[in-house]
């Protein structure tokens, strides 16, 4: 599966001038809220479905979709922007730019964020910076759009990542089909549409206009100008408090930068000043990557170890897809808290990995008394973050400064950036380097 950071499209304009699609066009999206039994939705008030940059007819529709009346606006925008400070955004605002037009912005079903298809200072359309950035990959749509509440999925397998999802014009009807690339459009055999017509629904770093309307001229001059830092920063600050704004940026010590590292230091003091609060912001980051990787909603199967432990089995989600790591010996936390039996949690390592026989994983408990072996429904597994590392770290550079004896005078100048003359060890080496029943090593080898 592509990675976020890596996603690269074709160039959707090599499809352009496909006369598929008119003003009462519609789109086919399976297991939507508003597309029950796969109905088709209503596409009435969109102007085009080409996603051509080389069409001239095309093109003068986007102009006139993306640019109503700037010159006009321009006397009422620059009023605005006096008293944008006053103004009370709505929920579906932007959360990094402020507008919030309904049919420029989308929500992330992940964290609940609403974000504009607009560029603003950046490369990229805001929500395509954020799902980028926050490692997410749902939408939907708002209720007001041309579209209405829907979120964008597979038709054929419900897949409702839109880094992966497509349209496919239909044949027989003004209608397009949503198709994720791998495996759907790839392996479709559906005779109403032609899968070599298969086009991203992200192309250049942003939504396409008949499904996510940018913003017009007039909306981006009277909108907040963030830059990418910002985003960046905000983003960061997400991770820790979810309901932080832009203002909070501006806050004093949130973004306190630590020291920076020298090529030289003075003293072993220096050294640990420096590098101890390194570790701990890594620390801190780790163990946040840690937490965040819960997974809710797990089927359990139980069963009893021969060393008379119960072992439970399920799947995890976001390790088949690539987004957290798990080895054998890991711990994991597995809780309970439905209405059918009292709050449990218990601890155990993991015994078993997915592999080319089963996906499932295997949880070997610590504890066997208490669990509800007979409930297998609304589980959550949490990653057990161990600090062990880090705290070696912090040990070992704390040893590093009390202690003179930790380390010789030739490593303790060296790890300082001190400069010093190489100093050779005097050891008599042996004449033959082979163990007794092994062929003898070459001089490459020595």
């Amino acid at each position: 599966m592509d990675t976020f950071d890596n996603f690269q499209y074709d160039s959707a304009s090599s499809y352009g001038g496909i006369p598929v699609v008119d003003d009462n066009s519609s789109i086919v999206s399976g297991y939507t809220t508003n597309t029950q039994n796969r109905l088709p939705a209503n596409l009435e008030s969109l102007s085009s479905l080409s996603i051509s940059k080389h069409s001239g007819s095309s093109n003068v529709e986007q102009q006139a979709f993306i640019k109503p009346s700037a010159d006009e606006d321009l006397d009422g925008v620059l009023d605005d922007l006096k008293d944008e400070s006053a103004v009370e955004l709505p929920p579906h605002a932007c959360s990094y730019c402020g507008i919030h037009s309904p049919s420029s912005v989308v929500k992330c079903l992940v964290c609940s964020k609403w974000f504009c298809n607009s560029r603003g200072n950046t490369s990229a359309s805001h929500i395509v910076n954020h799902l980028v950035r926050a490692k997410h990959k749902e939408v939907i749509l708002h209720a007001e759009s041309p579209l209405g509440e829907t979120t964008p999925e597979c038709y054929n397998c419900g897949s409702k990542n839109v880094f992966m999802l497509g349209f496919i014009p239909a044949k027989s009807d003004t209608v397009v089909v949503l198709l994720c690339r791998q495996p759907c459009a790839a392996i479709s055999k559906d005779i109403s549409w032609n899968a070599t017509l298969w086009a991203p629904l992200i192309d250049d770093r942003s939504f396409l206009s008949w499904l996510v309307k940018p913003p017009s001229e007039a909306e981006q001059l009277r909108s907040r100008q963030i830059s990418f830092a910002q985003i960046n920063r905000l983003e960061d600050l997400w991770r820790e408090n979810a309901h932080a704004t832009l203002e909070d940026l501006e806050k004093p010590g949130v973004d306190d930068e630590p020291q920076p590292i020298l090529l030289r230091y003075e003293d072993a003091y220096q050294y640990q000043n420096i590098f101890g609060p390194l570790v701990k912001i890594e620390a801190d980051y780790d163990k946040r990557l840690k937490e965040s990787q819960t997974q809710t909603d797990i089927s359990v199967r139980w069963d009893l170890g021969l060393n008379h432990k119960r072992v439970a089995w399920f799947n995890l989600p976001k390790l088949e897809s690539g987004e957290v790591r798990l080895a054998v010996g890991d711990e994991l936390r597995l809780r309970y808290q439905g209405e059918l039996h009292k709050p449990w949690e218990g601890v155990g390592h993991v015994i078993k990995i997915p592999n080319n026989i089963s996906d499932e994983i295997g949880l070997e408990l610590r504890k066997s008394e208490g669990v509800p072996t007979e409930l297998t429904h609304n589980f959550i597994a949490d990653f057990v973050w161990k600090s062990t590392s880090f705290d070696r770290m912090q040990l070992a550079m704390k040893t590093f400064a009390v202690d003179e004896k930790s380390v010789s005078g030739y490593i303790y100048h060296k790890l300082l950036g001190h400069e010093l003359e190489p100093q050779g060890l005097r050891t008599q080496m042996p004449k033959r380097f082979s163990a007794p029943g092994l062929p003898e090593l070459n001089h490459s080898q020595i």
